[in-house]
């Protein structure tokens, strides 16, 4: 049984601890936030014995094997470097760092203290995006995708209205790039590999310093990957791979919703299967298998490290930087 920790008590943190719970791998053990009472509040539904408002007393608790982090993103890489200084795995919410730089750092300080460091991209371990995966031996030759991810984000109003949501403020290496379009970039990644070049825009680059919407052309060698995301509007198109003979249609990419093959001749299969209702249930059994196996999986840190190099790149293109950029 895997003593879990977690960092942060929001929504995100909810969903993974009731993933993790149900996987019967692990025990939550141990709550950390800013605020004491907020931690007892998100931990006294779960039975949780012990709460923490000092992240150095939650390093050095003896009761718990593994944390859980789902803080603001410019936290991510600090506090995983400072739990796995301390003995713990890790598995910390997408994006994993502030940049390629420090997710490179992160890796080696995992192997340094002989820890599993794991990054919680729910997306490849889905079983319908390793259906859409799968389908995409049936389509020859892959000529073009696009991979689209589009939601009017519920927190963009206050941002209208004055206010300075953590999700739209550089100081917390927040944007869209660095939420849902962390999701497009990943597909790619996971299922193609590492692009030959990168050529991004923003189209809504907001007065806070981040990008509210872009594309994202990724070139391989006879096909292009086209990304669009935005948490400044909304789309209803699926995701597409088109090949020689066929496309592999995906609904929410995240997760994959729904999947789709049309032949060249217009036949239409759905290949959806059934999957738990929480998609991060199939994140939460790997990262215990990596554990109880005491080893990373290295294709999950190649991917998360060239994910990393990307969206670094992304941003440096289209001018987005943020304050843990230079620290």
């Amino acid at each position: 049984m895997i003593r879990l920790a977690v960092i942060g008590t929001n929504w995100i943190t909810d969903q993974f601890v009731a993933a993790a719970l149900k996987t019967g791998e692990y025990a939550l053990t141990a709550v950390y936030s800013r605020r004491q009472e907020n931690a007892q509040a998100f931990g006294d539904k779960y039975q949780v014995e012990h709460y923490f408002d000092d992240l150095d007393e939650l390093a050095q608790c003896e009761v718990v094997d593994a944390v859980y982090i789902a803080s603001p993103n410019s936290l991510h890489g600090p506090q995983a470097i400072q739990m796995m200084q301390a003995g713990k795995h890790v598995i910390v919410e997408k994006p994993m760092a502030s940049n390629v730089a420090l997710a490179t750092r992160m890796f080696e300080i995992a192997q340094q203290h002989n820890v599993v460091l794991f990054e919680a991209f729910m997306s490849p371990h889905t079983p319908n995006f390793k259906v859409a995966r799968q389908a995409m031996q049936d389509i020859g030759r892959i000529r073009l995708a696009h991979i689209s991810y589009c939601q009017y984000s519920s927190r963009y109003q206050k941002y209208l209205n004055g206010e300075q949501p953590n999700t739209f403020n550089p100081a917390f290496s927040n944007g869209s790039i660095m939420d849902i379009g962390f999701y497009c970039v990943g597909a790619a990644v996971e299922l193609f590999g590492a692009p030959d070049s990168i050529h991004a825009s923003a189209h809504r680059r907001l007065e806070s310093g981040v990008d509210g919407s872009g594309n994202v052309i990724l070139s391989y060698p006879n096909f292009n990957v086209v990304l669009s995301h935005s948490k400044t509007s909304s789309s209803a198109l699926p995701s597409e791979i088109q090949g020689e003979d066929g496309s592999v249609l995906v609904d929410m990419i995240s997760y994959g919703e729904r999947v789709e093959k049309i032949s060249r001749d217009g036949k239409r299969e759905d290949l959806t299967v059934e999957q738990d209702k929480n998609p991060m249930l199939y994140e939460a059994i790997e990262f215990a298998q990596q554990v109880m196996n005491q080893k990373m999986v290295p294709h999950c840190t190649r991917r998360s490290l060239e994910v990393a190099r990307i969206i670094t790149e992304i941003r440096r293109q289209t001018g987005i930087v943020f304050p843990a950029d230079s620290e």
